[in-house]
């Protein structure tokens, strides 16, 4: 096989395509909101007008869709103290804990990359105002 053969098909099979479960996960924590979110849960369980208050932009009801999703996913557990009063708090699973390292990594990247010297010189000029 002589060497331009050998690329052709390294290339080939690089370019398999996307594992969907890697996709999945992507579109999942990727999703409007939802990185935010598991960030300020990875500091522990909150109640949801914390959740609110931790990530000011976010609406009520936008908060309210996330934490079924994610709780349906299995990511985020629901707690409920019957109180009096009753309490309900959101925290991560062990699941979502195991989100943590990957999420923490992107956080480093993004404060690297987008905070200022690795930014775009339109992100740049847009900081400093």
């Amino acid at each position: 096989m002589e060497g331009g053969e050998q690329t052709e098909k390294s290339q080939g099979e690089r370019g398999a395509g996307c594992c969907p479960l890697y996709h999945e996960a992507v579109e999942l924590v990727g999703k409007r909101w939802t990185g935010a979110i598991l960030r300020v849960l990875m500091d522990g369980s909150l109640r949801f007008s914390e959740v609110g208050q931790a990530v000011p932009e976010l609406s009520d009801r936008l908060l309210s869709e996330r934490m079924k999703e994610l709780e349906a996913r299995g990511i985020v557990e629901r707690k409920v103290d019957p109180g009096p009063p009753i309490r309900v708090e959101y925290g991560l699973s062990t699941m979502g804990r195991e989100l943590e390292p990957a999420l923490s990594e992107l956080q480093r990247w993004a404060a690297r990359w987008l905070g200022g010297h690795g930014a775009s010189p339109e992100r740049r000029s847009a900081a400093r105002a």
